[in-house]
């Protein structure tokens, strides 16, 4: 083995008493595709950013090229060889591609800039990448596939030696991506290590020679690529190993001639295949895969918070046009989002004020919902949700996590929807929440006959909840579970397929 050019040691990042990262260690070689995975909050961007010096140590060493490696900021790290490309390009794209390249430490020429300087190493430099661009022409007038490629052009006229991509395929399609893949081995080829964080599993394939797997800031394990199975390189991430026979729980399914929710190839360029999916009245349809799989954003366009440029949608057999949340909401739809601090709660209303803005988005601001009723309803929904606080004035946002995530729920049911989604309803929040809102969700669907469509990253939370289960991988459709096919198990092979 040859001696890595970055080696960490026991690494521990710390953040107000909670361990971000723990004795994580690994060793970087130089010429590799060394892939960094890991479910959402396992540590990788906490990592990146201690080896970049965003972040600095509180415990473990570093070491670059043999020596003790403690960079004290982003552009130490730079100096010292690593460079990072992120997913969102942090260029400026009204200036031309080569001041890009050069931004800062334009080459000069009695104490002037050299713009023949700048634009004759620039064109070197993009041809050392095959990449045959103006260099003169704005950045922004590029494709995001391109501007990346300048991006990790900058990084290699800093002399990068190790070169840190997050995300780098995110935004770009199948062409765009094989065209970074074989800049990728070509600077492989060049003795550069490259560190490659990704959710897409078939492009670790494709393109790494080892992986690491870190889970909840520790570090799981380190294998050659071509060692490891999908199966199990997805039981790292989720930290679970699964029996064939395990799990085999009977789901029954509802059956109805039309479902209330008909999705039919519903897409967008660059964020998601087409899906298809039905829920019917009183079931509960799972979506399960890992993060960047599609989840998320099929509940969005479904929802209308991204509009989608292909497919179409029926409620109760009869096609409509959801291009917005006011006209889902109208549609009987309702929507508690993953992200419930920026997206759903509104922390500074009271708790009363959180719980009306469904109902009154529905009715429409000419008829306003008075404040006797306001009162009624928000009372009704803390006690009938054991929403814990001392009265419904209390401001949303100084509640506890669960108690939140009741506001957001009570919000919507006083809304009355027919369908109900629910993206990661559970997640950050203790245990007895936890368990009411499960229960919450099957009584909603087997009591009141609401249809309802659960996102969970938890498989055995999925799997306990759900009817059936639609399967997401790398932004499209790979399973559809019924029965007692919805399973662990199930889930797990349909992921690594």
């Amino acid at each position: 083995m040859t001696d890595p050019i970055l080696r960490l040691a026991d690494i521990d990042k710390i953040f107000t008493g909670v361990h971000a990262l723990s004795d994580v260690s690994m060793r970087i070689e130089p010429g590799e595709v060394h892939a960094l995975l890991g479910e959402n909050g396992a540590g990788k961007s906490t990592l990146i950013k201690v080896i970049t010096g965003v972040y600095s140590l509180d415990g473990g060493n570093m070491w670059l090229d043999g020596k003790p490696f403690t960079p004290k900021s982003s552009s130490d790290a730079q100096a010292h060889g690593v460079s990072t490309v992120y997913q969102e390009v942090n260029l400026i794209p009204t200036m031309s591609v080569a001041s890009n390249l050069f931004l800062e430490r334009q080459p000069r020429r009695f104490g002037l800039i050299n713009w023949k300087s700048v634009h004759d190493q620039s064109i070197d430099l993009l041809k050392r990448l095959k990449l045959d661009i103006d260099v003169e022409k704005p950045l922004g007038s590029y494709s995001i596939a391109v501007q990346q490629l300048v991006a990790i052009a900058r990084a290699l006229a800093l002399k990068a030696k190790i070169l840190i991509l997050d995300e780098p395929t995110a935004s770009l399609d199948s062409r765009e991506a094989k065209i970074l893949f074989d800049l990728m081995r070509e600077l492989k080829s060049q003795g550069i290590a490259i560190i490659f964080v990704t959710h897409f599993l078939d492009q670790v394939y494709e393109v790494s020679d080892r992986i690491t797997v870190l889970r909840n800031g520790m570090h799981v394990a380190t294998h050659l690529t071509k060692e490891l199975t999908q199966l199990d390189l997805v039981s790292l991430m989720l930290g679970k190993a699964f029996d064939k026979s395990a799990g085999m729980q009977k789901h029954t399914q509802a059956h109805h001639d039309i479902p209330y929710l008909d999705v039919e190839g519903i897409g967008k360029k660059r964020v998601l295949d087409p899906i298809s999916l039905k829920v019917h009245t009183g079931e509960v349809l799972g979506l399960a895969g890992l993060l960047g799989s599609g989840r998320s954003e099929t509940v969005n366009l479904i929802f209308g918070a991204i509009r989608s440029d292909q497919g179409k949608i029926k409620i109760n057999g009869h096609s409509c046009h959801i291009h917005s949340p006011r006209q889902a909401i109208r549609q009987g739809l309702g929507f508690c989002p993953e992200d419930r601090r920026h997206d759903g709660l509104v922390g500074e209303l009271s708790v009363r004020e959180n719980i009306i803005l469904a109902l009154q988005a529905k009715r429409g601001w000419l008829k306003p919902v008075s404040e006797a009723q306001q009162h009624k309803i928000a009372d009704d929904m803390i006690k009938q949700l054991g929403i814990v606080t001392p009265d419904a004035e209390k401001p949303a946002g100084q509640l506890s996590g669960g108690n939140q995530q009741k506001v957001i729920l009570a919000r919507w049911l006083a809304a009355n929807p027919n369908l109900l989604i629910l993206d990661e309803p559970t997640r950050g929040i203790d245990i007895g929440a936890h368990a009411e809102i499960v229960a919450l969700i099957r009584r909603l669907c087997e009591e009141q006959g609401m249809a309802l469509l659960v996102v969970s990253s938890e498989l055995d939370e999925v799997v306990s909840i759900s009817d059936r289960i639609l399967v997401l991988r790398e932004r499209h459709q790979a399973a559809e579970l019924e029965g007692e096919q919805v399973n662990q198990q199930r889930i797990i092979e349909a992921i690594a397929s």
